[in-house]
């Protein structure tokens, strides 16, 4: 599905069935046939085994903040408005690993190994996974 100007050149024929299940409000990740193991970010082949022998599944949403750094410069325009703030590796509860941003937290009370949860924002046309305190 066409997504339409600059979001179409970022999105290709891996991460678009991302791109569209996070359109209707649901996180997932590429699952390994073989192995039963997730991984993120998609594409053709299993990282585990080098087969094309995967499946799109969906994922829980829960994990815990694995590192994350606080962005204090302005290195991309349309983040301009948000500095300071958060990137987050997150370890998801299946065992793949998302980069993302923290929401509805201070910066200051983000910890290594806290919980977390997914939750989408519309951002540049896109409803993107972010991560806020699991309840």
């Amino acid at each position: 599905m066409a997504y339409g100007g600059a979001i179409d050149s970022a999105i290709d024929v891996w991460s678009e069935p991302f791109w569209d299940a996070c359109r209707e409000g649901r996180l997932t990740a590429q699952k390994c046939l073989t192995t039963g193991k997730f991984w993120f970010p998609p594409g053709p082949v299993s990282p585990f085994t080098r087969t094309p022998d995967w499946t799109w599944a969906r994922l829980s949403g829960r994990g815990r903040v694995k590192s994350f750094i606080i962005m204090h410069q302005v290195y991309f325009m349309a983040f301009e408005d948000k500095v300071p703030y958060s990137i987050a590796q997150i370890e998801l509860e299946e065992g793949a690993m998302m980069l993302s941003n923290l929401v509805e937290i201070d910066n200051d009370d983000i910890r290594i190994g806290m919980s977390v949860e997914v939750t989408f924002e519309v951002r540049n046309g896109l409803n993107t996974p972010l991560f806020k305190p699991a309840n």
